[in-house]
């Protein structure tokens, strides 16, 4: 696997959550060989055993469950451990959500937009439908806002003992962790000096600009002092993400300008883009770098 990225010109990849154990001891020798540079990796990496697909979120930080914390806790040091051992910089993490039996209204919200594809974000009926769901998403969130936190102040020790920073991604649901307007409070919450960084993904960010939810711009903006990386991957108008960068609605000139020489950039693509789709979102990315 190592040796096909080579071979398709790249020089750094990011593992996945979909990585599995098997891959486990050719990924390790083609570090020690040094076949490619692992810059980044994404909890939970490698897979707990049993599952052969990807799942980021099989267990959450914000869960009020201490069996599935603990099992959070678990395989998050392990993910941990295993990107100190490959040389990567950065472990991208999911940082759970605010959590319904029944009447989730991120869902109700959702199946709305399903049933009304052709209404705008600030139609009146849409944007009130909208800010009823972010009010009461917020109404729930304290409890599951101090899981959040006590459980990541024990794994930033653990990131710190290893020279690695942690990225926290921004999700595309509403019910998702950190709320957007959030990552402020979170870092500040954190303290100095957090391993912790901002992650930002792409497809996400268009997904809740689509909602109306954020602007990535200013998003982008407030957070820039933050930023440790970027997941790029465009989203096409049936609202699929992790497409071929500039095949979607996803501002890739606008984003680049808040590159910097320190951040990872990772093309993270759905394994049905077609070979000619990656190799054009290398050099559309590429020429952006200049």
């Amino acid at each position: 696997m190592a040796r096909e990225l080579v071979d398709l010109g790249f020089s750094r990849l990011e593992l996945s959550h979909g990585t599995r154990i098997t891959l486990v001891p050719g990924l390790l020798r083609a570090a020690e060989e040094k076949v490619i540079e692992i810059v980044s990796t994404h909890n939970f990496c490698p897979l707990p055993p049993g599952f052969a697909n990807s799942a980021p979120n099989l267990f959450e930080p914000s869960a009020l469950d201490d069996r599935e914390v603990d099992q959070w806790l678990r395989y998050t040091r392990r993910s941990i451990d295993f990107a100190a051992q490959v040389g990567a910089r950065v472990v991208v993490c999911h940082l759970g959500r605010v959590s319904y039996f029944w009447f989730n209204p991120a869902e109700r919200l959702r199946r709305f937009v399903e049933k009304n594809p052709n209404l705008k974000p600030d139609a009146p009926e849409f944007a009130a439908r909208r800010e009823k769901t972010l009010i009461r998403l917020r109404q729930r969130l304290p409890r599951y806002w101090e899981r959040m936190l006590k459980n990541l102040r024990t794994i930033e020790d653990a990131a710190r003992e290893r020279g690695l920073r942690l990225g926290f991604e921004n999700r595309e649901l509403l019910d998702e962790l950190p709320f957007d307007e959030d990552f402020e409070r979170l870092f500040d919450s954190l303290g100095q000096p957090s391993v912790g960084g901002y992650w930002h993904d792409t497809g996400h960010a268009e997904l809740k600009r689509r909602l109306g939810v954020i602007d990535p711009r200013v998003h982008l903006e407030k957070l820039a002092p933050r930023l440790v990386g970027f997941h790029l991957h465009d989203v096409n108008a049936d609202g699929d993400d992790h497409q071929s960068v500039g095949t979607g609605n996803v501002d890739f000139a606008q984003i680049s300008q808040f590159w910097r020489p320190n951040h990872l950039l990772v093309l993270e693509l759905s394994p049905r883009v077609p070979l000619e789709g990656v190799l054009d979102s290398k050099r559309r990315i590429e020429a952006l770098l200049g």
